[in-house]
């Protein structure tokens, strides 16, 4: 089984890159963030067609997420969770199969030390007391999206630029380590140790073709699944098509 996560950064606009990815790639659940629709406009019929069956939770222009399955309906939805009044829709969890999957687009913070970054800490604090029910529940849960924070100085191209700013401040990390330390593993250094791998970069100053991005996307997995991991990849291909999202797919391959 493989399981995918991408910011789209816009499904409407991105729809035919992701439609061609998954032709390609065949992920057995892709995880979306950052849909920008409205759950009417939803295109259901087309990701039908592409072989998908979805669930989503969407807003005019921001935000949005959605979890598309190959052969399953995804079942059990969660849209809102309990203690957590946030308008935005950033959080959905579903059930696939075997697997309990929580897709989230976290909140960005914008500066250290303004209210929205207060706001992320407090949200994170929050999503994390879901999770820790939702494994409880879910031995077998994946919890994936657009975290964005990057887990440590590895997953930035420059980290002495980056040390103390937002995606990077000691609480952002702290407040992930936190939801790891619910027995979730980041799947990516299951595999890979090594610093220099991005999924995200800036439209700005040839970032992508310098490599200076950010590793903010990530799938992590519970301890039921860790030894069903089978390989993790950042998939940079889609980056480099016209059009493209800031972000690239993240996969993860299940022996399951």
């Amino acid at each position: 089984m493989k399981i995918a996560s991408w910011n789209v950064n816009s499904l409407k606009v991105r729809l035919p890159q992701l439609t061609q990815w998954m032709a390609e790639a065949q992920p057995d659940i892709v995880a979306l963030q950052e849909t920008k629709l409205e759950d009417a406009k939803f295109p259901v019929d087309e990701l039908a067609a592409a072989g998908y069956r979805a669930v989503f939770s969407g807003q005019k222009t921001y935000n949005g997420v959605a979890v598309l399955a190959r052969g399953h309906t995804p079942t059990d939805v969660v849209t809102d969770i309990p203690g957590l009044d946030d308008p935005q829709r950033r959080v959905l969890a579903a059930t696939v199969g075997d697997l309990r999957v929580v897709d989230l687009y976290v909140v960005n913070g914008k500066a250290v030390g303004d209210p929205k970054y207060d706001y992320k800490l407090d949200w994170l604090a929050k999503v994390r007391e879901f999770l820790a029910r939702e494994h409880e529940r879910y031995p077998n849960l994946v919890v994936l999206g657009d975290f964005n924070i990057a887990p440590d100085d590895r997953d930035v191209h420059d980290p002495v630029a980056w040390r103390d700013s937002v995606l990077c401040s000691v609480p952002e990390r702290e407040a992930l380590h936190a939801i790891t330390g619910l027995g979730l593993y980041d799947s990516f250094r299951l595999f890979e140790q090594d610093a220099g791998h991005h999924s995200w970069w800036d439209y700005r100053q040839g970032a992508f073709r310098r490599n200076l991005g950010l590793r903010i996307d990530l799938i992590l997995l519970g301890d039921a699944l860790k030894g069903a991991a089978r390989a993790a990849a950042i998939d940079r291909g889609p980056r480099k098509w016209e059009r493209p999202s800031d972000h690239t797919p993240v996969t993860l391959d299940l022996d399951i």
